[in-house]
């Protein structure tokens, strides 16, 4: 048991970089903090962080021990959630951080009925479309969609999100309707600006030479989810998001789908949280209600990760 809460310890340690930092998360003082790792090297033999007066990081070794220790305390997490306490006597905070895209009817219905089932469980939602340092900003798990980069978080993938392109009906009476991607080149459309970098994004599309990148030249860009929708339904111009996004345009008509033979492949859900070795009982319960939940709400929309 000892040796278990000395790479509980060490864990936290490789993601936070800061003794102080971990000795508050672990709520430990910090010099108890300080004789585990030291107590952990002198077991194995070997250095596990280089540490200066500003930084603490990982040598080989201890990135070689982190990788070991990460899946290890993963499993012995899933295990013993096995016989946590029921869901309606589980208590706490859950600070959830969603992408705009998802503020919508459905998903705030659904996520009122997660709240009624888990009485004790308070609810504390973000909704942006930047990117957000979980860690940092005290944030317990964060819904996005499409591909992520490499980092240290634990990915668990919900589903995959069906891609649609659309324009809205005015847009194509006055501008005729596109059938290939070489007809693109004389249509105006609104791109969506990424990240801190506000980088464009390009539109997908899946023909028989696989997927292809389309970055339009002409008309409006965007860096909000909704806002991104408004302007396809004002007649900017084409817009490409996820159905789940479009679904209420799409159903009255105010967005009309375009080259649905050329549909590029559907882009991952994904939910995020910093640890497995320290995952909260109400993390673990909001990511298998979202697995359950969120084919059932936007079913055609989204495809159920045969994965879990």
């Amino acid at each position: 048991m000892e040796l278990l809460q000395s790479m509980q310890v060490f864990a936290r340690l490789a993601e936070l970089g800061s003794f102080t930092r971990t000795a508050d998360a672990l709520q430990l003082g910090r010099a108890q903090v300080t004789r585990t790792i030291q107590g952990l090297e002198d077991l194995l033999g070997v250095r596990l962080f280089q540490r200066t007066t500003r930084t603490v990081r990982l040598t080989l070794e201890g990135e070689r021990f982190y990788e070991r220790v990460k899946s290890l305390l993963g499993d012995v997490a899933e295990t013993t959630a096995m016989f946590s306490q029921p869901a309606t006597a589980m208590r706490g905070r859950l600070r959830v951080d969603i992408p705009a895209a998802f503020a919508q009817p459905q998903f705030m219905a659904c996520l009122k009925a997660f709240g009624d089932q888990h009485p004790g469980i308070d609810l504390v939602l973000g909704v942006t479309d930047r990117t957000v340092d979980l860690v940092a900003e005290g944030i317990d798990c964060a819904l996005r969609i499409g591909e992520l980069p490499d980092s240290s978080l634990i990915v668990r993938r919900i589903g995959q999100a069906t891609m649609v392109t659309c324009a809205a009906p005015q847009y194509l009476r006055e501008h005729g309707e596109p059938r290939s991607l070489e007809d693109l080149a004389l249509h105006r459309g609104v791109t969506f600006l990424s990240g801190q970098n506000q980088r464009p994004q390009p539109w997908q599309f899946n023909d028989d030479a696989g997927e292809q990148s389309y970055l339009c030249r002409r008309g409006i860009s965007v860096n909000e989810s909704n806002a991104y929708v408004e302007c396809g339904v004002a007649g900017f111009g084409i817009v490409q998001a996820p159905g789940i996004t479009l679904e209420r345009c799409l159903a009255d008509g105010s967005l009309v789908e375009i080259l649905q033979h050329l549909r590029p492949y559907p882009r991952p859900v994904s939910l995020l949280y910093p640890s497995r070795s320290h995952v909260a009982p109400q993390v673990q319960v909001f990511a298998e209600w979202l697995r359950r939940q969120l084919p059932v709400i936007y079913g055609q929309w989204l495809e159920e990760n045969a994965q879990g």
